[in-house]
């Protein structure tokens, strides 16, 4: 009996040379149209590129990517997010601290730019629940909440003690963001509680304060990337340094212990060990509720089924080794079931079926 997976066609490829990508991601309006993050010099100086890019059809039917617009900015741009109320607007993420908001259809400037990041912003989500709202996470610590209609954020979270790698709106309930940070934590915020403002020991008080209502220890090390499950909504993914992906029930709390700030807890039910060296980036499939990607420094993507460890199954459903640096970016087609675009420190843009 042969139980060898069926040989797929190659990925398609577009390459956009001299600029190294960090993020890439789908519109939730068009099925073939994809939005690149990128810098120069793998971002450690110089300038940034935005990449509008189409997934169309080639020759002998084979789809190929096209590089419709790109957009230059004046420092590396590590994440994008697509507007979820506008088919034409997208966000950027810069190196400089900064946050712009782009039209498509226009050319050359952006359209809104926010400075209030005083470092790095690695981060941005659009809530698709609070369709006007979208969020920010910088290595100042701090989380910040946006519309784009307006001037300055709407809320700042005093997040972490340490670079914030990530922050997400749940897919499940508006005002739930989650983060994660080189401290090794995932945090989960809820943007309805009320803040406190912390003393200095005398009558003068510091800025307020949100507390998390979750803080799950997810790793003795930095922890680069989470996501939330699509279909189950107390469940998160985490990775990072410590090479292992983990899939985390955060529904158990615990009261905090002594010198802990808020609760506690979360249960690590799967661990996904098999990456060489750090992972950059988790993300769930939106079509199965136990398939998630992962990429990795290894330079390689990998798929995985979280079901498959409990009927003694190997949990790695594919390999994807085709790119020839760190692959820093993975993201599923919203409307294409197993489609996944990879981006890579090698300045390729893999879109393939998995």
């Amino acid at each position: 009996m042969n139980n060898s997976r069926p040989v797929l066609p190659p990925p398609a490829v577009l390459r956009t040379p001299g600029f190294a990508h960090y993020s890439v991601s789908w519109s939730p309006f068009h099925t073939t149209r994809l939005a690149l993050a990128s810098a120069a010099n793998y971002g450690l100086v110089g300038n940034g590129r935005l990449h509008l890019v189409s997934f169309v059809p080639g020759p002998a039917g084979q789809p190929v990517l096209q590089l419709d617009k790109q957009f230059d900015t004046q420092d590396g741009l590590y994440d994008v997010a697509w507007s979820e109320t506008h088919e034409h607007h997208l966000v950027t993420a810069s190196g400089d601290g900064s946050i712009r908001l782009w039209d498509a259809t226009l050319n050359n400037l952006p359209i809104r730019a926010w400075q209030e990041h005083t470092r790095e912003v690695f981060s941005v989500d659009w809530s698709n629940i609070q369709k006007d709202t979208f969020v920010t996470s910088s290595w100042d610590g701090n989380v910040k909440v946006w519309r784009p209609e307006a001037p300055r954020s709407i809320l700042t979270l005093n997040a972490h003690h340490a670079c914030v790698y990530q922050a997400l709106f749940s897919p499940h309930q508006p005002n739930t963001i989650a983060t994660c940070s080189t401290d090794g934590t995932v945090k989960i915020f809820d943007l309805r509680t009320p803040p406190v403002y912390a003393s200095s020991g005398s009558n003068t008080f510091t800025k307020p304060l949100h507390l998390a209502a979750l803080t799950v220890p997810a790793s003795p090390t930095e922890v680069l990337s989470i996501d939330w499950n699509k279909y189950h909504q107390f469940v998160l993914a985490s990775a990072g340094v410590e090479k292992i992906v983990k899939v985390w029930d955060c529904r158990m709390v615990k009261s905090p212990g002594a010198g802990a700030v808020g609760p506690v807890g979360g249960v690590c039910e799967i661990q996904l060990p098999g990456h060489e060296y750090a992972v950059r980036k988790v993300q769930w499939s939106p079509h199965h509720p136990d398939v998630l990607a992962t990429a990795s420094y290894d330079m390689t993507c990998r798929v995985w089924n979280t079901t498959a460890l409990s009927r003694g199954q190997i949990p790695l459903l594919n390999i994807h080794d085709s790119h020839t640096e760190f692959v820093v970016g993975c993201a599923w087609s919203l409307y294409e079931e197993g489609l996944l675009a990879t981006c890579s420190w090698d300045s390729r843009l893999h879109v393939f079926k998995t």
